[in-house]
């Protein structure tokens, strides 16, 4: 960064911050100074004020953090920290590390986003105001590898073609971007890079060398092995048999409102699964005392109750119901799968994600948010767990929501998966945070694997990785050789992300009142691997390059100010003007001024008794970190299944959907009754009378026309009926193939439709 005016100006950087990425090193470098970012255990902070070198104290900037955090454009974390004033012709030079866990998309391409900080096409901040000349250029290169081989790197910039420096195509090299801009930037959008991989679905298993520097056996210390876990599972034909418990947890106020949506999730269940239904209240009692099989009787007897039981409900209480699901043993090979529903904020939040934590690896949880304040709740269990979360903020969408998860936890899964190891004599290996019970289809599991201790034949070069899982009943084996020669390039990336793993999985247990030693591990974690925790902050260290015998103005803050602003900050996404495009001079001093005059008007109209005091006490003392709290803020925009498109929802056809729905049996079929002759509106004794005379069984004929009047309307009834309609297909090709096209056309004479005969596969 070079201020090529001829004005001083001021600097502040900030890097935003996704929710797989962890900045592990920060520093700024100037002729005369240099910023180095280095982590602090918050409680060895001295609250006196006595303390001179107190980073508040010693700091004249620090409230230009606050400004930033309440004035910025979008939500979410950032790095930020204040540099001070950047003399005309003097240049500051930024370097920034992180590690980042790469998104998968649905055909295995790994996912690589440029931050909008190294690609600035969007808004900026005010105090980056664009002059008429932007001088920008950028220079991206990728070193790419893995065990598997990469075939091609896609994006949506132009890239020169892979040089690959490993024979196997293990290694690839690509200089992927190279730009030189004046004015505005050329792209207006993200720069996106996609990786695609040998083999998508595969397991494979990748040593990576530890610190020699780090004591051995800690966490830096011991190399980590880095295991893919994402075996190739087929797709289930819809409406047939599929194993699975799925459990549902509703609150009052969805048992009052969402009656219909509940209709809608069980009878979309598949034969061959198990069920249960919890409701919120003081005993946390299930509808059964444990999940019962998916049949017509044990579905009729859970309708039955479910009136009864939320007439009678107490005060809310997740945690507990949550624990006694927990309590009770699942079937065996039925992967678990919670649907949460949340009207509200419940209490005891943190213990919830506590509990949520530790049996991660045993369920999936799939979580609905009826009100904004629930929303970083239902995020928190769904990523947690590999599940998915909805906000749901109108009641005609409801059922079309629940049934999207419903859709998502029906893939299927390899079930009762385990991890051995055959290592030479000496070594052991530790999987950090276990292994999941369950892996689904679509899934890329990165498991984090520490070796311990001193192989006793140091000629075995090779260690075996043995993974073991069920898939419709039959046991799947893979085999992986690995190198025990440790690889990497001295960045730890592997560790690092591990060591972010792991103080995930301890955050819930570190704020849920399970002692200090959650929080004693999660800080000693965070200061080896340098990554920040919520327990941990950056402080700003400035230090000296070179000593000057005259005055000049310095890049970087006065040398008596050696700790200076820098801090992850919490973004509140409230919108600002932006000046762009007009040219703009910012004088030295400028946004120092603009947010003291923030401050000002902000403390006068909140709280004009206290500005006295709060002006005093800003000058000798840090103010106390607020209370935390391991759920973030998070923007209902958020989430995926609220953003599709619009979907048109007629409320009389609706009514309509719901009585057909309510009529089906838990197999698919529909009997030939008055009820269903009602909402097809069509007289009894007629629908009867029409049957054809190959017809033996009467409910053959019912599910056709049922069918059929699904499809005369499915504008409305295609999302919603789904599920429902493979079951009843799936049914009728097992009772009578051959009498469905006779069926059909005399279902379409009746009801004055013209559905297809591939609609019943034919």
């Amino acid at each position: 960064m070079t201020n090529k005016s001829q004005t001083s100006t001021e600097v502040l950087f900030v890097f935003p911050l996704g929710p797989h990425m962890a900045i592990y090193s920060f520093q700024a470098r100037s002729e005369d100074a240099k910023v180095h970012a280095v982590l602090q255990d918050e409680l060895s902070v001295p609250p006196c004020p006595s303390q001179v070198q107190q980073p508040h104290e010693a700091t004249g900037g620090w409230e230009n953090l606050e400004y930033l955090r309440d004035q910025s454009e979008y939500p979410g974390e950032a790095f930020a920290c204040f540099l001070g004033t950047l003399s005309p012709g003097r240049e500051v030079v930024v370097t920034l590390r992180y590690v980042q866990e790469l998104p998968r998309e649905p055909d295995g391409a790994a996912r690589f986003v440029l931050s909008p900080t190294l690609n600035p096409y969007g808004t900026l901040y005010v105090w980056n105001c664009r002059t008429s000349k932007l001088h920008y250029s950028l220079l991206l290169t990728a070193s790419l590898q893995s065990p598997r081989g990469v075939v091609d790197v896609q994006a949506n910039f132009a890239l020169t073609p892979l040089i690959y420096t490993a024979q196997d195509h293990s290694t690839a090299q690509a200089p992927l971007l190279q730009v030189s801009l004046a004015g505005s930037p050329q792209c207006h959008h993200d720069l996106e890079l996609l990786v695609y991989y040998g083999d998508p679905t595969a397991v494979s298993a990748v040593v990576e060398k530890g610190d020699p520097e780090a004591p051995p056996g800690s966490l830096l210390g011991d190399p980590m092995v880095l295991v893919t876990l994402a075996p190739s599972i087929p797709e289930a034909v819809p409406g047939q048999r599929q194993s699975g418990e799925f459990i549902f947890l509703l609150n009052t106020t969805f048992l009052e409102h969402a009656q219909d949506s509940l209709l809608f999730l069980l009878k979309s269940l598949p034969l061959g699964c198990y069920f249960n239904i919890y409701c919120y209240e003081e005993t946390s009692v299930g509808i059964y005392s444990q999940s019962v099989e998916y049949t017509q009787d044990n579905l009729t007897e859970a309708m039955r109750r479910i009136p009864s039981t939320g007439s009678s409900l107490g005060d809310s209480n997740l945690l507990e119901t949550l624990r006694s699901v927990y309590n009770t043993p699942r079937p065996h090979r039925h992967p678990r799968q919670l649907f949460i529903f949340m009207a509200g904020l419940p209490p005891d939040v943190e213990a919830i994600a506590a509990e949520v934590c530790r049996h991660r690896n045993s369920h999936r949880c799939f979580s609905f948010c009826f009100s904004e304040d629930s929303a970083a709740l239902a995020m928190a269990l769904a990523k947690e767990t590999g599940g998915e979360a909805a906000y749901v903020s109108s009641d005609n969408r409801r059922s079309f929501v629940v049934l999207k998860c419903l859709k998502q936890a029906l893939k299927p899964a390899a079930e009762g998966v385990s991890l051995s190891w055959t290592l030479p004599r000496g070594l052991e290996v530790e999987v950090l945070g276990g292994t999941p019970q369950s892996i689904f289809q679509g899934q890329h599991n990165l498991l984090y694997a520490q070796i311990h201790g001193q192989a006793q034949d140091t000629t075995v070069a090779k260690g075996v990785m043995t993974l073991q899982y069920s898939l419709d009943g039959q046991d799947v084996t893979y085999t992986i050789e690995f190198p025990l020669c440790p690889q990497g390039d001295g960045r730890l990336a592997g560790h690092r992300l591990a060591a972010r793993c792991l103080m995930k999985r301890l955050l819930p247990e570190s704020v849920s009142g399970s002692g200090e030693e959650p929080r004693h591990r999660a800080v000693e974690i965070s200061l080896t691997s340098g990554i920040i925790c919520p327990f941990t902050s950056y402080v700003g260290v400035r230090t000296p390059q070179r000593v000057t015998w005259y005055q000049r103005p310095l890049a970087l803050l006065p040398p008596r100010q050696s700790l200076i602003p820098c801090q992850i900050v919490e973004l509140r996404g409230s919108r600002i003007s932006s000046c762009y495009p007009k040219s703009i001079w910012v004088p030295p001093g400028w946004l120092t001024a603009v947010r003291a005059s923030w401050l000002a008007l902000r403390q006068l109209t909140h709280d004009i008794a206290a500005l006295p005091q709060r002006r005093a006490c800003s000058k000798a003392c840090k103010p106390p970190p607020p209370l935390f709290s391991s759920l973030k803020y998070v923007d209902p925009m958020e989430f995926g299944l609220c953003s599709s498109t619009l979907w048109q929802w007629c409320p009389e056809a609706a009514a309509k959907c719901q009585e057909l729905v309510a009529l089906q049996n838990a197999d698919g079929s529909w009997a030939l009754s008055s009820g269903l002759a009602s909402v097809l509106e069509v007289d009894e004794d007629e629908i009867k009378g029409k049957m054809p005379d190959e017809v033996m069984e009467p409910s053959i004929w019912a599910t056709v026309m049922a069918v059929t009047w699904l499809h005369r309307h499915d504008e409305y009834y295609q999302d919603l009926c789904e599920l429902l309609e493979a079951k009843a297909v799936t049914w009728l090709c097992s009772q009578a193939v051959s009498q469905l096209d006779k069926c059909l056309e005399t279902a379409n004479t009746l009801l004055g439709s013209s559905v297809k005969p591939s609609v019943f596969r034919l």
